[in-house]
């Protein structure tokens, strides 16, 4: 039924006396940023990340803890080795077709990590599985090619969402999985409206409807926020001041391991130099930078590792401001006299440009003379990210092995700096082969050591989360986007 149908249906009922139910529609913006080319393919590189994530269910969730958790599947099971992994599933799960849920579907869900096709950067994560078996229609083996304990970690990937067997060449046009919602119009360009799973396996969501509105630029979208258009956005710390003591808003901050940082590739000069682009990190002081951004206690300082502060794989150490330090990497590189540099950033997330501002003023006693240019929200992630030499990056919370094998790892699809280093990938396989956690921290930060002595990567800090809900929204926890239980959203009558 179409909207102008619903409203007609609502005249028609009023008409003859009878009482109409308010239909509780949360309100939404997508940030546009792959341009129109967004995917409902939940393994797709322009994944349409607001929407998949409520319509595809995940094997396993993240608990309160931060710790793998039942979704799709009930319990899971390792071999003494860890190479294979043996998981048991939900009973009674149907997906938005009415069709059964069962052990097929995730050996087809999870084969198509490795389709060559898809260019999809989970393959940099979980291309060591060798196979899927299907043991019964509820129990599935996941066999690997070499021993890993933190397989169920690894499923956490926001990405590794169940869709029907053999539905692959069809998902984009045919959106079907398992989630609270699912997709009645679709246009990542304008509106995208889903609408109530009435069978979903946890029981009916509260609201029956989400529709989302593109909004590519972050200040419209925090306009729109204030002017109510919205139930909920994601905001800077400056722009919580807007909402204090709004009794029309909730403001909710939490920790994260989301993070901002400048890619340089390695592959294209002067980048391609380890002196000039170290010289290019080391010359921040990444305390004040963090200060100036996001408040003294509002994230983590760190020395360019992608691995959030309470992950037991995260790499601790000290990387004080070093002008002078920076100054003869660059003469070393036969840049005497300073170098000048393209910084290429945008405004499709909160924070973004002034974040390449506050680098520019840091490094500039280095003689790290930066020009920016601002790039269109629209298609950010699309016409930018990965093809500008350098410019301004944001990744999400992950687990230490995911990222550290996603965007680093020689020919990951999402190897956004083009790092390649085969030192570098022979300690990650090490590590994900050792099973005593000890050992393996050891060789994780080992890995992590390389990239700060190495990579193209500068990670000055992580931050922490910071959205915005309209007072009327219920049951939205202060947890990032992909740790929402949508099912038990609600609004306020």
């Amino acid at each position: 039924m179409t909207i102008t149908q619903r409203l007609l249906a609502g005249v028609m009922i009023c008409l003859i006396g009878s009482p109409v139910m308010a239909e509780k529609l949360l309100l939404r913006a997508n940030d546009l940023s792959f341009g129109g080319a967004e995917s409902l393919d939940p393994l797709s590189p322009n994944r349409f990340y607001e929407v998949n994530d409520l319509i595809y269910s995940r094997l396993v969730r993240q608990d309160d803890a931060g710790q793998p958790s039942p979704e799709l599947a009930t319990s899971w099971t390792s071999n003494a080795d860890a190479t294979e992994w043996t998981l048991t599933l939900q009973t009674g799960v149907t997906f938005h077709d009415g069709s059964a849920f069962d052990a097929a579907d995730v050996a087809y869900s999870l084969g198509r990590i490795e389709d060559p096709a898809l260019e999809s950067p989970v393959s940099a994560v979980l291309g060591f599985i060798d196979r899927v078996e299907v043991v019964d229609p509820l129990t599935v083996k996941i066999v690997l090619e070499a021993p890993h304990a933190g397989l169920p970690i690894l499923l956490l990937d926001y990405r590794v969402r169940m869709i029907p067997d053999g539905a692959g060449p069809t998902i984009q046009e045919n959106p079907i999985g398992t989630g609270p919602f699912k997709v009645e119009s679709f246009d990542a360009e304008g509106t995208t409206r889903l609408v109530v799973n009435e069978t979903y396996w946890e029981g009916r969501p509260l609201l029956d409807a989400i529709q989302f509105t593109a909004i590519p630029d972050s200040e419209a979208r925090n306009q729109a926020m204030l002017a109510g258009q919205l139930d909920l956005n994601t905001i800077t710390r400056d722009q919580m001041a807007l909402y204090a003591d709004n009794p029309a808003f909730q403001v909710q901050s939490f920790p994260s391991g989301g993070w901002f940082g400048i890619v340089f590739r390695t592959d294209t000069p002067p980048f391609d130099n380890p002196a000039v682009r170290r010289a290019l990190r080391i010359a921040v002081d990444r305390q004040a930078m963090m200060t100036l951004m996001v408040g003294e206690t509002g994230g983590t300082v760190g020395c360019d590792t992608p691995v959030r502060v309470d992950d037991p794989f995260r790499a601790m150490r000290d990387c004080p401001q070093d002008i002078e330090g920076a100054k003869a990497l660059l003469a070393e590189a036969g840049y005497p006299d300073g170098i000048d540099i393209e910084l290429v950033t945008s405004d499709v997330e909160p924070g973004m440009v002034r974040f390449a501002e506050v680098y520019q003023a840091q490094v500039a006693p280095a003689g790290i003379r930066v020009s920016l240019k601002v790039a269109p929200a629209d298609g950010y992630w699309d016409d930018v990210w990965m093809t500008a030499p350098a410019s301004v990056t944001s990744w999400g919370e992950r687990p230490a092995d995911q990222i550290l094998n996603e965007a680093w790892r020689t020919g990951s699809s999402w190897n956004e700096s083009y790092y390649a280093n085969s030192v570098y990938d022979q300690t990650l396989d090490q590590a994900r082969a050792t099973l005593d956690p000890a050992a393996a921290k050891s060789l994780y930060v080992e890995a992590q050591e390389i990239l700060f002595q190495d990579g193209g990567t500068f990670i000055p800090y992580q931050e922490d989360g910071r959205q915005v809900l309209s007072a009327r929204v219920r049951g939205i926890a202060p947890v990032g986007e992909d740790h929402v239980r949508w099912h038990l959203v609600d609004l306020a009558e």
